[in-house]
């Protein structure tokens, strides 16, 4: 990632994170409140996930860290990694007010092995919306696989490549693939005053850059790196409203197409292990 990238999308990062930490979206407040809450992220890959109780885990680009404290919370050793400090500092100090022995470390993800060791955790999570803020899939393969001891197992749950290529904003009903599919040597611009979560917050930082990252290029890069595919499952529905006033909400809290949800995939479930 270039540095002129990076500093954009951290500066967009980091003033979102008073926005995102109040908002009902994060639950933050019911985390407090209640020592039993997972994040609804979690929660909708709980039948895949598996006993993660006394895995070593990483979470990479973990924001605010209600996904890490949710693993932490069934079990896991938790560290989470983001590149924004003041969403760390939201993140550590949740974990202090829920007394939850979690570690949260600030680096850029291409950093991660450097900064936290090799072959250190048996699992790795990656939550929705990350994959798409880096430039090389290839490498983050990489990253991940230096991570994980031999036998250890990444999981994640991302925004489908199809969703990231659908121009989200038409207002005719149609569903236009308009942006790229495959990950490209430069990244989408764009210049967006708004945010996922329901906010009045007014933001300065509004230009980001973005990577989409085909199924096929994930799934050839983590194999690349003696991977083994465990699971692959391609969901119709994802945790916010992705394509406006087109969706609706289901009993799992989770959105899909109002009109034939079967046309589009817009998330899928990741599981892969690191071969010995």
């Amino acid at each position: 990632m270039s540095d002129d990238s990076l500093a954009v999308n951290r500066a967009n990062w980091d003033e979102r994170v008073a926005a995102h930490v109040v908002s009902a979206d994060y639950g933050v407040a019911r985390f407090r409140a209640d020592p039993g809450h997972l994040s609804g992220v979690v929660r909708f890959d709980l039948p895949r996930l598996g006993d993660v109780a006394g895995l070593r885990g990483v979470h990479l680009q973990c924001h605010i860290g209600t996904d890490t404290l949710s693993l932490h919370r069934l079990g896991a050793r938790m560290t989470g990694l983001d590149f924004s400090a003041p969403a760390l500092t939201e993140a550590r100090r949740l974990a202090e007010a829920t007394g939850a022995a979690v570690d949260f470390v600030e680096s850029d993800v291409y950093d991660a092995a450097q900064v936290l060791g090799r072959a250190a955790f048996d699992l790795v999570y990656t939550g929705v919306g990350a994959l798409c803020w880096l430039p090389d899939i290839r490498r983050w393969a990489r990253v991940v696989a230096d991570l994980l001891r031999p036998g250890g197992r990444l999981f994640l749950r991302e925004g489908h490549p199809m969703l990231w290529a659908v121009d989200e904003a038409r207002g005719d009903g149609l569903l236009t693939v308009e942006y790229p599919y495959f990950e490209q040597p430069e990244p989408c611009v764009w210049d967006d005053a708004g945010t996922y979560v329901t906010t009045d917050a007014t933001f300065t930082r509004t230009v980001t850059h973005t990577w989409n990252h085909g199924l096929g290029e994930l799934v050839t890069a983590l194999l690349a790196e003696g991977f083994e595919l465990t699971m692959l499952v391609e969901h119709d529905s994802v945790p916010w409203e992705a394509i406006p006033g087109r969706m609706v909400r289901d009993d799992a809290d989770e959105w899909r197409l109002r009109d034939r949800p079967g046309r589009l995939p817009l998330t899928y479930t990741l599981q892969a292990r690191r071969r010995p």
